[in-house]
């Protein structure tokens, strides 16, 4: 086999997929109108993947704040922060994460997926366990493979299987880093992170919870799963991204260990990465702020995630376990979910369709993505889609049963 032939076998099953028709995956949105409605092959579609979880990707404010320091501080760094691109405004951001979270400790990176692969490949190495939830982020399999350290997985959000793993390391057990979600992105659940917490404080292990879809979503005040769950204090590191509930791009890490500042000097990711532009650091600035000041657009997000969940529940679609602002409707077949999705379209909705392997166990799912913004009405017209499709197919089966 050439280098190239693996890609020509990738593309020939693209195609057999396919069959010739339209590529769902990188669609073109050729206008964006709001948080909530844009332009795709020619029509008006409401937005109902984007993570866009409290729909300040419009707000004003943010909107002026990027202006102001677009027009004040130029287009980009051109640099790193281990160069010329610290600025103050990078100070100040993580300044204001610390003190979001209630730590001493902030340090942000270019993009999310930076932020695990820095992190982790710094805080482990060769002769380290790596020891993450099956279903993590392929963000996180890079990092630990970056790392170099030995990468075990257990069985997905299951505590005995933790368990059962961390007994087999003995003494390796001080040099491992656990690492989860807290909100996963594929079916919306949520790792069970007081059980988590409590094998972690036995067996004396380093815990890192990636909180990139909880930011904003899950805690009285926002801030994930481990204030939600009363675990702050023991987790050790937190990874989050800006590019969900804070509508722009970027990534960071929050601790209360003072080692944190030492990964600007050892983490490749952060030493050799162009620092985040200063009108995406202006806007994020500003949508953290209002994620503090108006929870509001929490307990709205969280309505219409009920909403969404219980009327596809109803209609018979299979969900993930938990209603969360994640609601993916499960296929049997990667042709059913790719039929859905393209329905979908027809109607006017816009979702994301995920396939093996990049879905756990396996699954093809048809994910939505719910948004403060959505208002009741948009809300209504999902549902009818989904509605639709549903009466579609079961005429369909009767018809082929008949």
């Amino acid at each position: 086999m050439s280098l190239l032939d693996r890609l020509r076998t990738l593309g020939q099953d693209r195609e057999d997929l396919l069959h010739g028709e339209s590529d769902p995956f990188g669609v073109p949105v050729e206008e964006v109108y709001s948080a909530t409605e844009a332009r795709i092959g020619g029509r008006t579609v409401l937005l109902a993947g984007t993570n866009n979880y409290l729909g300040l990707t419009f707000d004003p404010g943010c909107i002026q704040a990027a202006h102001d320091a677009l027009a004040a501080g130029g287009t980009g760094t051109t640099g790193s922060r281990m160069a010329n691109g610290s600025y103050a405004s990078h100070l100040e951001l993580e300044r204001e994460l610390a003190d979001f979270y209630g730590c001493r400790f902030a340090i942000i990176f270019s993009a999310g997926y930076l932020a695990n692969l820095g992190m982790i490949s710094a805080l482990v190495g060769p002769g380290d366990v790596a020891m993450i939830d099956a279903d993590c982020h392929a963000s996180i399999y890079d990092g630990c493979r970056l790392s170099g350290a030995d990468t075990l997985r257990f069985r997905h959000n299951d505590p005995e299987s933790l368990d059962k793993r961390l007994g087999r390391l003995g003494e390796q057990a001080a040099r491992t880093l656990i690492i989860v979600e807290g909100l996963y992105s594929m079916l919306g659940d949520r790792a069970p992170l007081q059980a988590i917490v409590e094998l972690k404080r036995r067996y004396g292990c380093l815990l890192m919870v990636d909180e990139a879809h909880s930011l904003g979503v899950l805690g009285e005040n926002g801030r994930g799963l481990a204030e939600e769950t009363g675990t702050a204090a023991d987790v050790d590191f937190v990874v989050g991204t800006f590019s969900k509930s804070l509508g722009g791009v970027g990534g960071f890490s929050v601790s209360d260990r003072p080692e944190l500042e030492l990964v600007r000097y050892s983490s490749r990711p952060y030493i050799f990465t162009a620092s985040p532009a200063p009108s995406v650091v202006a806007s994020t600035r500003e949508a953290l702020s209002i994620l503090r000041s108006r929870p509001e657009l929490r307990e709205r997000l969280w309505h219409n995630a009920r909403q969404l969940y219980g009327k596809l529940e109803e209609l018979g679609y299979r969900l993930g376990p938990d209603v969360s602002p994640v609601v993916a409707a499960r296929l049997d077949t990667p042709e059913k979910a790719l039929a859905l999705w393209r329905g979908l379209i027809d109607e006017g909705v816009y979702v994301n369709l995920m396939l093996p392997p990049a879905t756990p166990a396996g699954q093809s799912l048809v994910r939505c993505s719910v948004s403060a913004a959505h208002t009741p009405e948009q809300l209504d017209r999902i549902c009818e889609a989904f509605a639709t499709l549903s009466e579609q197919a079961a005429h369909l089966t009767r018809r082929a049963g008949s």
